[in-house]
């Protein structure tokens, strides 16, 4: 666990990551893995036009076996997707089975591929010892069609038409279906399952809940002997037996579900079986080789097919039909629960005491684990926002299977691909062999690795997971997903993308992370990593610097319509694409590699050699990217009188013309930033004797490019950097004006200077234009599904963050600018860094009138007390507005806000509250530290509600399955003001875990000390900060994670 006032205490959760770590106990052996999305993936695609949103469409998922993975609702499997577990349900009035979450395909939406659903990733640990998942199920037939043709026909300067457009949700008709799952405490293959399904509408509805359990088709392929099919089986009324050769046996154990009708009658489970095959006789008219198929459940219980399942009761997918319809069906405002346990113990009865006595412990554990994560007092809504952000993290892990010669040449038992689909996509990746468990950037829209989001997803993964994060960089440079030439795989559109070279910068700072928050030091992984991000890197320079130039080319990069050309392609114009931000990113990637160099040499010294390369590097990329050959009024990337870098297109020699296209472009080149100490590099006698040889041998580009290098700044530093004091503060004018890049919710990709005055080009009577778009993309170029032209992205407003408090780390109070351009407030880069982040922060947070700009001024998600506490993390948002856009549940890189909390949280004001003079905050901070010196405080989580039992009425579950914002009365006797504050909502961690010995008492007593002594001197450095004069009292937070540093 993050150790506090140099102490260390392990919650259950942290007992049980240290467990898996060190491989006595494996913890993540079942996970949240299955994907919420298998069909239309590349993987499914075995068409000769490699047109996968049309060879695999949503309407075939429910009858066609998958061949790489498997999607369902709230699913979970093992860590090889051999068994799933999902959720399915019917509400009587749709056509088929609620199996898996709908939306669109690219094709279909006037933006992209796009999710119409509402669901939500409540809850979930690093363990998956707790999850909670939120899916919000219509009570009138879902709008499949309405959704399709609406879309179709807006365009792409419309908004997209979502499924709480429909007016299905009106009245609340509608189920708010809580699904958690939780593991036993001692071992990690006893999972317990409960869904609690709530009625929100106003009359009785019917639900059907069909858990489902089934294997991935592994028998269908000719590729494994038929001895080795897996095989389901009814073995008791309410139990399931199940047989895979690698998984042993296992049993599901359901429970009768109390009634919801007159009756009182328990609602008992119908077992049903059938295969995991594709219905052939159905999409391809070809006879079915044996009856029972995969659509078999929707024929049965939505057709009333009575033969399409098994009455042997045996087959590959089963399910637990429970029925809630009795008297019309559950009454309004109460709630239908369904208990089952997957185990490998044959026991024939659930105990519920037991079982919801268990449920509530591990959610306990949970708020235990993730309160020490972020200590700090913050507003509620923050700690709220953070806990979401870490909890779609999680959810967003998924069983990513692809192996290219299975792929491409397909398997023994099927027909051939089409020779033609082996030259569509991926043909040069032939050594890839991915079965492994990857964070994805989003749970539906994108059931894919990319390399550059996994990156940014790592940061925050690092907080709670550091095993986890650095499994997921290791992987990237494994030689069964890096390509031999040294390429990091990008996307399975296209494996051969680039995307920015940020896996450096990634693992340094998961290594420091790591150190700094659980005091552990992995050396092994930073070498292993380092060693082959050099042939990456080398694999960046023969390849985008093919002249030798130190001005690299780069593709899109990441950025997608960001440019006036599709910078994938070749240009219209001829010549070649210098960029700005590709040879920006290769500058940071130099300084990542030195950063990594430098702590490595302090271990071994043979690492200095390979820190002067990268140091020499870098000042030659710098150089260039200014002064390209040295000579006298040359053009370059940098226009000075402007006070920007450009992209420019190239046709050799002098012959060179900028695009004057103000965008994240040329803020790119502020990432490239280390501060070094001077203590290092005495303790580092080769690399310090190299720096000085260059200084004197190679006085030409020192005396361009190595002015702070010259001069010492804050603390004795030295500053590498690609921008000198007069070009960063000339950049920063911009970025920091409100009418170009700087909005109320982060830092623009694109200048609002280009809304009324967009940059154009006439090329061969085409003409180009690239103007401020601050929504949705309004062209079709990479899928229409992504836009650059405005709005705000999270992952490089992180890295801007990270840049300027590096330069702060090197100039301190000596540069200040104005924040914004125009008010007359001056602040140092420290907090201006600061202030982007609180920015970021109020996308989330509700304002004083109780809004989140993310919501885009929705009453019902803003207001709705069964809304309004939940979030969806969206991929980006729009400049002006904060709206959330693009993917809804984009907790890869959107998931960095959980680290800005952390880091910011504590001081963050309420979104378009006026900003506090830094010389009056001092008051605010002397009230918080008082309210808490006293004791050791943390959240308040409701107070352990009475247990169901057998004849509980199903009211009691309400304090039970969703007690965070249902019903929750402990502050009813408080004012509104005093309900609202954060010292209502806490409660002394000691209470937090019930039963202790007193031996776990002491202990835990002393943790709480020690706690309270970190939290106490954090608020004492915050006062000290924030008192008057500032006199260097600003302390970056994780500064220390920037650097290599002397000492560890």
């Amino acid at each position: 666990m993050p150790v506090f006032d140099n102490h260390e205490y392990l919650t259950e959760e942290e007992k049980r990551l240290k467990e898996d770590r060190n491989r006595t106990k494996y913890w993540k052996k079942w996970g949240p893995y299955v994907a919420e999305r298998q069909w239309a993936t590349v993987r499914e695609d075995y068409s000769a036009d490699g047109d996968a949103w049309s060879h695999f469409p949503h309407e075939h998922a429910r009858s066609r076996a998958y061949r790489w993975g498997e999607d369902g609702i709230a699913g979970v499997c093992d860590s090889h997707g051999f068994q799933n577990i999902a959720f399915s349900f019917w509400n009587e009035k749709d056509p088929f089975l609620k199996e898996r979450l709908f939306g669109l395909s690219n094709p279909q939406g006037n933006h992209g591929e796009s999710i119409k659903e509402a669901h939500f990733h409540v809850d979930n640990t690093p363990t998956h010892s707790y999850m909670k998942f939120l899916y919000k199920y219509p009570q009138a037939e879902f709008p499949y069609e309405d959704l399709i043709k609406e879309n179709a026909r807006r365009g792409r300067t419309d908004k997209e038409y979502q499924i709480l457009d429909t007016g299905v949700f009106d009245d609340n008709r509608y189920w708010d279906i809580f699904i958690e799952t939780a593991k036993e405490d001692d071992d990690p293959d006893e999972l317990l399952f409960r869904v609690t399904a709530w009625n929100r509408g106003p009359d009785p509805a019917p639900l059907h809940i069909i858990p489902q359990m089934w294997f991935r088709n592994t028998w269908a392929w000719g590729r494994e002997p038929e001895s080795n099919k897996p095989s389901l089986q009814a073995v008791g009324e309410n139990l399931v037996k199940s047989q895979h050769h690698k998984l042993g046996e296992r049993y599901l154990l359901l429970s009768p579900s109390p009634g919801v009708g007159p009756s009182g009658e328990d609602v008992h489970p119908k077992l049903i079986f059938t295969e995991n095959d594709t219905n052939t006789e159905l999409l391809y008219k070809v006879p079915n080789e044996q009856p029972y198929v995969k659509d078999g459940f929707h024929r049965h219980i939505v057709d009333g097919e009575k033969e399409a399942v098994n009455p042997a009761q045996t087959g590959t997918k089963s399910a637990a039909w429970f029925t809630f319809n009795e008297a019309g069906g559950v009454a309004p405002g109460e709630c239908a629960v369904v208990r089952f346990r997957l185990s490998k113990k044959n026991n024939d009865y659930l105990d519920e005491e037991e079982f919801d006595d268990l449920m509530d412990k591990k959610k306990e554990e949970a708020d235990d684990f993730y309160y020490r994560i972020s200590p700090l007092p913050m507003a509620d809504d923050l700690r709220n926002i953070q806990r979401q952000a870490f909890a779609g993290m999680m959810w967003c892990k998924q069983h990513y299977l692809f192996i290219w010669d299975e792929w491409a040449n397909g398997d023994p038992a099927q027909p051939p691909p089409p020779p033609e689909r082996k030259g569509i996509r991926n043909q040069t990746w032939k050594h890839l062999h991915c079965d492994d468990i990857l964070s994805m950037p989003d749970s539906w829209e994108y059931p894919f690795f990319a390399a550059w989001d996994t990156s940014f997803h790592c940061i925050t993964l690092a907080m709670i997971d550091p095993e986890f994060a650095k499994k997921q960089l290791d992987l990237f440079t494994r030689e069964w997903y890096c390509h031999p030439n040294g390429q990091l795989p990008a996307y399975e559109w296209n494996f051969s993308d680039v995307n920015p070279p940020v896996h450096a910068w990634a693992t340094f700072r998961v290594f420091k992370i790591e150190r700094k928050l659980y005091g552990r030091q992995d050396l092994d992984f930073l070498e292993r990593v380092f060693q082959k991000l050099l042939i990456n890197f080398t694999w960046w320079v023969n390849r985008k610097d093919v002249d030798g130039k130190n001005v690299f080319e780069g593709g899109f990069l990441g950025l997608d319509n960001i440019g006036l050309f599709n910078r994938s392609e070749p240009l219209p114009t001829g010549g070649t694409l210098e960029q700005a931000d590709s040879t920006g990113w290769m500058a940071f990637y130099c300084l990542n590699m030195l950063n990594i160099a430098l702590e490595l040499a302090k271990h071994r010294r043979i690492y200095e050699d390979i820190a002067s390369k990268f140091f020499e590097h870098f000042i030659l990329i710098s150089d260039a990217m200014t002064f390209r050959m040295g000579q006298k009024d040359e053009k370059s990337l940098w226009n000075d009188e402007d006070g920007f870098y450009y992209d420019a297109i190239s046709w050799g020699g002098p012959w060179i013309q900028q695009l004057p296209v103000r965008s994240l472009v040329g803020l790119i080149p502020l990432y490239a930033t280390l501060t070094l100490e001077p203590e290092l590099i005495n303790k580092l006698p080769s690399f310090k004797k190299r720096v000085e040889w260059f200084m004197q041998n190679r006085e030409d580009v020192a005396e361009r490019t190595m002015f702070s290098i010259r001069k010492r700044g804050k603390g004795n530093r030295i500053l590498l950097s690609l921008v000198n004091e007069e070009r960063l503060t000339k950049i920063l004018q911009r970025m920091l004006d409100e009418d170009e890049f700087l909005s109320e919710h982060g830092i623009r990709s694109l200048s609002k200077y280009h809304k009324d005055h967009p940059f154009s080009m006439d090329v061969n009577g085409q003409t180009f234009k690239v103007g401020y778009v601050p929504g949705d993309s309004d062209t079709g170029l990479f899928g229409g599904n992504s836009n650059w032209r405005g709005p705000i992205w999270l992952c490089v407003n992180f890295l801007l963050v990270e840049s300027l408090q590096r330069f702060y780390l090197f100039f301190g109070q000596n540069l200040q600018v104005e924040c914004p351009v125009g008010s007359g407030e001056y602040m140092h880069l420290g907090h201006v860094a600061e202030e982007i982040q609180h920015r970021l922060q109020h996308l989330f947070a509700r304002d004083d009138n109780g809004r989140r700009s993310i919501n885009g001024g929705n009453d019902t998600l803003d207001f709705d007390e069964n809304w309004r506490d939940y979030l969806w993390f969206y991929e980006f948002f729009d400049g002006d507005s904060g709206r959330g856009l693009g993917a809804t549940h984009q907790c890869g890189w959107t998931g960095l806000i959980a680290r800005m909390i952390h880091d910011t949280g504590v001081s963050c004001r309420l979104p378009h509250t006026p900003r506090t003079p830094r010389i009056g905050m001092a008051h605010y901070f002397d009230d918080i530290f008082h309210r808490h010196a006293g004791g050791m405080q943390t959240p308040k989580t409701p107070r352990s509600p009475h247990h169901l039992r057998r004849n509980s009425t199903t009211r009691s579950i309400s304090a039970r399955s969703d007690f965070e914002f249902n019903g929750a009365d402990d502050d009813k006797d408080l004012t509104d003001d005093e309900a609202a504050s954060p010292d209502a909502r806490r409660r002394s961690v000691s209470n937090s875990v019930v039963g202790l010995s007193n031996g776990s008492a002491r202990e835990r007593e002393e943790t709480d000390q020690h706690l309270q002594n970190y939290i106490t001197s954090q608020l004492e450095r915050l006062k000290q900060e924030r008192s008057e004069g500032e006199a260097d009292g600003y302390v970056v937070p994780g500064g220390e994670e920037f650097e290599a540093s002397a000492t560890p």
